[in-house]
C-alpha cells in the first residue's frame, strides 16, 4: 500500500513502494493506518500524472522544447531569399534579422539566469515558449513596408526563446548525474543541430505546399504552444543540487558573489570563450551557407539567379537534412568519444572539444577552395567539418556542470549564453553581409564576384574556429582545479538530511 502526499490511500501499490509527490517521496516504511481513506478519482489521476514525471520523461520533454527553439531560429534562414525579395533588402540588411534576434536573446539571458536560480523553473520555461509562439505566429502578417516591425519582432522571439536556453539544461543537471547527466545533455544539445535543420526543412517545405513564404512562420508556433503545455504538466520541478549531494544546501549566495565567482573560474571563463567561437560559426552558416551554395552554382551555370515570386528552395533543404545528420553522428561521437577517452585522463572533455574543433576549421575552409567547381564537394567538406563542430555542444554543457556548484549553474548557463552570442552569433550573420556588401562595392558587380565575395567573407570562420580550440586546450589546463574546487564547496554548503525518529508506546522505531 503506498500513501499520497495529501493522506489517501493509492491503490495496486505494495508496502514497499515509494510514492513520488510534487514535494518530495514519502517513506516505505509507512504503514497503512485507520485514518487514511480510499483516493477518490481526482486522486487516482494526480497520483497517475505523478508517476509520468520520470526523469528521463522529464528530459524527453524539454529536449523536444529545445528542438522547437531552434527550428523555430532558423525557419527565416530556410526563406531568407525570399525575405530579401520580398523586402528588397540589400545582404547587411538581411544578416541584421539574426544580430537583433541573436542581441535581444543575450540580453535578456543574464535576467531568466537570475530568475532560473531563485524561482520556479518550469513556469518561466513555459512563459518563454507560449511568448515566442504567439510573436513568431504574429510576424507572419507583417507587410513588406513594414520591415522594421519584421526585424523588431525577431527581437521579441529572441527574449522568449532566451528563457529556453538559460533555464532547462539546469532542470537536467539536477535530475541527472555523471555519464547519465552527460548521456541527457547530449540529447538535450542534440536539438540544437536537429531544430536547425528541421527548421531549413520545414520552412522550404511549408513555402513550396503553402505557395507563400509566410506560412514557413506558421507551424512552429502550434508545436511551441504544445511544448508549453507539456512541460507545465510533465515535467517537474527538482530541488537545486539534488543529483549532485544527498544533502540540502543550506546556505545560498548572494548574485554579486555568484558573478565573482564564475569571473574567477578560469575553466567556466575559457570555455565560454571557446562557445563563442562556436556560435561566431554556426550563426553565420547557419544564415550564409545556403545562399552561398545557391550563388556557386550560378557560377558553375547549373542554376540561375531567382526572378520568380517563390525562389528554389533545393540548397536550404539539403544544408538542413545535413545538419540534422551531422548533428546527430557530432553528439553521439562527442558523448562516446567523450566516455572512453575519460578511462585515459580525467581531462578528456576539454580535450575532445579542442581537438575537434581544430579538425573542423580544416574542412571548413576546404568548402570555400572547392565550391567553385564541385557542388558535391563542398557538401562533402559541410557534412565533416559539421560533424567535428557539433561534438563539442553537450560536453561543454557538461564541463559547466562540473565546475560550477548546482546554486549558480542558472546564471552561468545565462552568462555563457550571453558571452557567446555577445561575441559570437549576435555580430557574426551581420559582419559576413557588411563585409560582403563592401567587396561587392569594390568591383563591378556580376555573378561570379556576388559568389567570391561572400565566400572571402566568410573565410573569417575557420580562423574564429581555431581561435576557439585555443580556448578549450587553455581549459584543460585548469579543468581539474577548478572542479575540485566546486566539489568542496558544495561539500561546505550541503548537510546530511534530516531523519525523524517515531517513538510509540511499545517503545522506539
Amino acid at each position: 500500500m503506498c500513501v499520497e502526499g495529501d493522506g489517501c490511500e493509492i491503490e495496486g501499490c505494495s508496502s514497499s513502494d515509494e510514492v513520488r509527490t510534487l514535494s518530495g517521496s514519502m517513506s516505505s516504511a509507512l504503514k497503512s493506518s485507520p485514518d487514511l481513506h480510499p483516493c477518490k478519482p481526482g486522486h487516482k489521476f494526480r497520483a497517475a500524472l505523478l508517476r509520468c514525471r520520470s526523469p528521463t520523461a522529464a528530459a524527453g520533454i524539454l529536449s523536444f522544447g529545445n528542438v522547437l527553439n531552434y527550428m523555430d531560429r532558423y525557419t527565416v534562414a530556410g526563406v531568407l531569399l525570399d525575405i530579401q525579395r520580398h523586402y528588397e533588402v540589400s545582404d547587411s540588411g538581411i544578416g541584421l534579422l539574426q544580430t537583433v534576434f541573436i542581441c535581444s536573446f543575450m540580453v535578456a539571458a543574464p535576467i531568466f539566469g537570475y530568475l532560473g536560480d531563485r524561482f520556479n523553473r518550469k513556469v518561466i520555461l513555459s512563459c518563454g515558449i507560449f511568448f515566442w509562439s504567439i510573436v513568431t505566429l504574429s510576424s507572419s502578417f507583417i507587410g513588406k513596408e513594414y520591415y522594421w516591425l519584421f526585424v523588431l519582432s525577431r527581437g521579441l522571439v529572441g527574449i522568449g526563446e532566451s528563457s529556453y536556453s538559460s533555464i532547462s539544461p539546469t532542470i537536467i543537471g539536477d535530475l541527472f548525474t555523471n555519464n547519465s547527466r552527460t548521456m541527457m545533455l547530449s540529447v538535450f544539445y542534440l536539438a540544437i543541430p536537429l531544430g536547425s535543420g528541421l527548421g531549413y526543412i520545414l520552412g522550404s517545405s511549408a513555402k513550396v505546399a503553402a505557395g507563400d513564404w509566410h506560412w514557413a512562420l506558421r507551424v512552429s508556433p502550434v508545436l511551441g504552444i504544445t511544448a508549453g503545455t507539456l512541460i507545465l504538466i510533465f515535467v517537474p520541478e527538482p530541488k537545486r543540487g539534488v543529483a549532485d549531494q544527498m544533502g540540502r544546501i543550506r546556505t545560498r549566495t548572494s548574485w554579486l558573489c555568484d558573478m565573482k565567482a564564475l569571473a574567477k573560474n578560469r575553466s567556466y571563463v575559457f570555455s565560454s570563450l571557446a562557445s563563442s567561437a562556436v556560435s561566431f560559426a554556426t550563426g553565420a552558416f547557419g544564415m550564409w551557407i545556403p545562399l552561398y551554395l545557391a550563388r556557386a552554382q550560378v557560377v558553375q551555370k547549373t542554376g540561375e539567379d531567382c526572378t520568380k515570386e517563390i525562389c528554389s528552395s533545393k540548397d536550404s533543404l539539403i544544408f538542413g537534412a545535413i545538419t540534422c545528420v551531422t548533428g546527430l553522428l557530432g553528439v553521439v561521437i562527442g558523448a562516446a568519444t567523450t566516455r572512453l577517452c575519460r578511462q585515459k585522463t580525467e581531462r578528456a572533455d576539454p580535450l575532445v572539444c579542442a581537438v575537434s574543433m581544430l579538425g573542423s576549421a580544416i574542412f571548413i575552409c576546404l568548402i570555400f577552395v572547392v565550391a567553385k567547381k564541385s557542388i558535391v564537394g563542398a557538401y562533402v567538406c559541410i557534412f565533416i567539418g559539421e560533424t567535428l563542430l557539433f561534438l563539442n555542444w553537450a560536453i561543454t554543457a557538461d564541463i559547466l556542470m562540473f565546475v560550477v556548484i548546482p546554486t549558480r549553474r542558472a546564471t552561468a548557463v545565462a552568462f555563457q549564453s550571453f558571452t557567446s552570442h555577445l561575441l559570437g552569433d549576435a555580430g557574426s550573420p551581420y559582419l559576413i553581409g557588411l563585409i560582403s556588401d563592401a567587396l561587392q562595392q569594390s568591383y563591378a558587380t556580376s555573378a561570379l564576384w556576388r559568389f567570391l565575395s561572400l565566400g572571402y567573407a566568410l573565410m573569417l570562420c575557420p580562423f574564429i574556429i581555431v581561435l576557439g580550440g585555443m580556448f578549450f586546450l587553455a581549459t584543460a589546463l585548469f579543468f581539474l582545479d577548478d572542479r575540485e574546487k566546486a566539489e568542496k564547496q558544495l561539500s561546505q554548503m550541503t548537510r546530511p538530511p534530516s531523519t525523524v525518529k517515531v517513538t510509540t508506546t511499545g517503545g522506539a522505531t
